[in-house]
């Protein structure tokens, strides 16, 4: 299960959804498991950035607690930038409206994180910045595409955002939500949360739409779930835009999977890049006392 283990965001607005914005960070990036792997070594990324071009946008889906996830996001965006093909970078983590862009490419890493509005406390500086600074010395914007935390008790309420996706997908979003909080959400909030996601997606998607140039390409890094192209952020990307998917994932592949797991994978990504895998953690166990402290 690919969760991400973020604290409740700041905003006073929605103090009284911080457990539940809390359950749903953890589980925002949940993806459908992958049949094919295949190891990667820090000399191959090149020759697998190429063999997505051309693309005018790359998304990178990561589990967000992989610390050679965020090495590969680094290695992507230097090699397209020492190509002169990087148009911009887009991250989840950090919030729609944020940006680098009027910043020298010789700026400190305090003013980028305070161009950005880094939540340090969400999404740890320390596992970011070598790919946030390759961009910005490169002279590469970098922006924020995250839905705003204050928007989110507006997104739950909103049910324009049921059509957002197609019947079978809205679906599967809503199953991927139950899944990523253990089964421990109350039924009640399962359509609030998964509008929540689509609306983080569809705000990915517009800063990912304002910053598309001719030849050049947009590197979009966030949580696999988010870059699943059944599910995610290339449902609400313009018609005809190029665009590769990306799964990053650490770990072998499962022992068995089934048919229809391997056809959902297929559909979902255009790539899987392996990774070692992490000592297993048991986030259901972590997330169930988070729940009985509040």
């Amino acid at each position: 299960m690919n969760l991400t283990p973020t604290a409740s965001r700041h905003a006073r607005a929605v103090a009284a959804l911080a457990p539940l914005l809390l359950v749903f960070l953890l589980s925002a990036c949940a993806s459908v498991p992958e049949p094919r792997l295949f190891p990667h070594t820090a000399t191959d990324i090149t020759t697998r950035t190429d063999a997505l071009l051309p693309a005018d946008v790359i998304l990178l889906g990561e589990q967000h607690d992989a610390a050679e996830h965020q090495d590969i996001h680094r290695q992507v965006i230097e090699h397209l930038a020492v190509r002169g093909q990087l148009a911009a970078v887009v991250l989840e983590m950090a919030e729609a409206g944020s940006s680098t862009a009027t910043l020298k490419s010789n700026s400190t890493q305090l003013q980028v994180q305070a161009a950005l509005h880094w939540n340090n406390k969400s999404w740890p500086w320390v596992a970011y910045w070598p790919a946030v600074m390759a961009a910005v010395k490169a002279g590469v914007p970098v922006l924020g595409g995250n839905l705003p935390v204050v928007q989110m008790r507006e997104a739950m309420a909103d049910a324009q955002l049921d059509q957002r996706l197609p019947g079978p997908a809205l679906k599967a979003q809503q199953q991927l939500i139950r899944q990523g909080h253990c089964g421990l959400l109350p039924e009640t909030q399962i359509t609030p949360m998964t509008r929540v996601q689509i609306a983080r997606d569809v705000s990915i998607a517009r800063t990912v739409a304002g910053t598309v140039l001719p030849g050049k390409t947009v590197v979009v890094l966030a949580g696999s779930g988010h870059v699943n192209r059944t599910l995610g952020v290339p449902q609400h990307l313009p018609p005809g835009m190029k665009l590769k998917a990306v799964q990053l994932r650490a770990g072998p592949a499962p022992a068995e999977t089934n048919a229809r797991q391997q056809a959902e994978t297929k559909a979902a990504y255009d790539a899987v890049w392996s990774t070692p895998a992490l000592p297993e953690q048991d986030y259901c166990e972590g997330l169930q006392e988070k729940l009985k402290a509040k």
